[in-house]
């Protein structure tokens, strides 16, 4: 199954019913700004409008994230551990939800995309522990968020910035949140049109897709005190 390219969708951002987690399906659906987001079969595809969207240059970090950063509470490692942290996002609780979509067949997928060096994951570590991440879908010059896991205080956070701090690095043009959440958006990340985020998509698809695994030596040690290149600033998260 192919995801359609729709520019009429309702409400809830449901595109498409139903096909499979192939990496071939997953890549065609999120070059069309859709993605999976479901717990029982079938399979939903959605493509929310408004899309809530990050762009590299405009993230904000808040004090006590700054804190974190500058002092170097967490150690950031990309692509080392990530079935642990896709495992570790599975399980986590989330207020207002049951329980997750990243399902057993879900699980699967993203970990053949991971194989294929398209999905990836960015890692906070203590004391030789895995205290937060993240993970997502890397295509062109996007990267697609997908979840995100904290077992200590601020360490996805960090994670997170460490990853905006490489994608800027290696020029990536958008980060697509998704759906609106208050801390995305006290990261900077704001709500586009769809017909924007499609358009820009298209555009940042062209670039080169930068396969895995990640490795931070590639672009120096930009995640090192201070993070040059990313201003840390606001009252955020």
């Amino acid at each position: 199954m192919l995801v359609p390219d729709c520019p009429r969708i309702g409400p809830s951002g449901l595109v498409a019913v139903g096909g499979d987690l192939r990496p071939t399906t997953l890549i065609d659906a999120y070059s069309k700004g859709a993605f999976p987001w479901y717990d029982e079969e079938p399979i939903l595809w959605f493509s929310p409008d408004p899309r809530m969207v990050l762009l590299p240059d405009g993230l904000r970090i808040g004090r006590s994230v700054r804190r974190a950063v500058e002092r170097e509470r967490f150690t950031i490692r990309f692509d080392t551990a990530f079935d642990e942290v896709i495992e570790a996002c599975a399980g986590a609780r989330r207020p207002g939800q049951r329980g997750t979509w990243i399902n057993a067949d879900m699980l699967r997928a993203y970990r053949s995309l991971h194989r294929l060096g398209l999905a990836h994951s960015a890692e906070a570590w203590k004391e030789g522990r895995l205290a937060g991440g993240l993970y997502g879908v890397s295509l062109g010059g996007v990267f697609f968020g997908e979840s995100m896991f904290a077992r200590a205080s601020d360490a996805s956070k960090v994670a997170f910035v460490h990853l905006i701090a490489l994608l800027r690095a290696w020029d990536f043009r958008i980060v697509d949140c998704q759906i609106r959440t208050d801390l995305m958006a006290r990261f900077g990340a704001t709500e586009w049109p769809r017909p924007r985020f499609l358009k820009s998509l298209k555009s940042a698809l062209r670039l080169p897709t930068r396969k895995g695994p990640w490795v931070p030596d590639d672009v120096g040690r930009i995640w090192t005190r201070g993070l040059p290149g990313i201003k840390l600033k606001g009252d955020g998260p």
